[in-house]
């Protein structure tokens, strides 16, 4: 971390774009808490409700749990607003309408500072990274552009949604270049906010749900930050 450049803080409000329930406690969650505690706001907008990712349970039970534990997760670090765009679980197509609609809650929030995962084939060395994390992540930076282009998408001018030029986008990717420090309070609220995510944690794995929940926060807080690779 300590090659690493310091997170910029001369902003006021981000805007977390992810695929999944969960998808921004397994990484993002401690960084979301100290920013959220000095006074920025943060918005969450999820592509899915997860409904396909708890083993053994069928997506019309899965998926309003999901979204209650995504609520639940939202409210151990601060986040109130929280938005699901209903995309089918596991099944997201990047193409210009999955850009549009990301397009559309850029402008809706109109960030300072866009937040997503790895987009890349890989989340880790031998790793393949899933096939929503990719098209999610790589709609993200292009709907950036998009935001900030009328042309593109004319129909988000005739919904009442101006132009958005956002200063950078910060991505959870195994080449980090930035580094957010997060005090002891905000990696257990992060330790927390994963935690609530109790169904999914005990389909994946025999380990009680507080034990995965700190043994990932410790990990993506290793040296008390937490590391993004930053575009802008």
């Amino acid at each position: 971390m300590s090659e690493m450049q310091e997170f910029p803080q001369d902003w006021q409000r981000a805007l977390v774009l992810v695929a999944h329930p969960d998808d921004p406690e397994y990484g993002m969650a401690a960084a979301v808490a100290e920013w959220i505690t000095a006074g920025k706001q943060v918005s969450y907008v999820l592509a899915t409700r997860g409904e396909a990712g708890i083993a053994g349970m069928h997506p019309e039970e899965s998926g309003p749990l999901r979204v209650m534990e995504q609520q639940n997760a939202c409210a151990r670090v601060g986040v109130s607003d929280l938005v699901f765009l209903d995309y089918p679980d596991g099944r997201i197509e990047e193409g210009l309408g999955l850009r549009r609609d990301l397009a559309r809650e850029i402008r809706r929030v109109r960030p300072d500072v866009v937040l997503s995962l790895n987009h890349r084939d890989e989340w880790g060395p031998g790793q393949w990274n899933s096939a929503d994390h990719r098209a999610v992540g790589r709609a993200v930076l292009d709907a950036v552009g998009d935001a900030d282009n009328e042309w593109i998408f004319p129909e988000l001018l005739a919904e009442g949604l101006p132009r958005h030029k956002s200063k950078w986008v910060a991505i959870m990717s195994p080449h980090p270049t930035h580094a957010q420090p997060v005090s002891a309070a905000s990696i257990e609220k992060a330790c927390a906010s994963l935690a609530e995510h109790s169904q999914y944690l005990r389909a994946l794995s025999e380990e009680a749900v507080d034990v995965q929940a700190r043994k990932q926060t410790e990990m993506v807080t290793s040296g008390g930050a937490v590391a993004f690779e930053l575009y802008g």
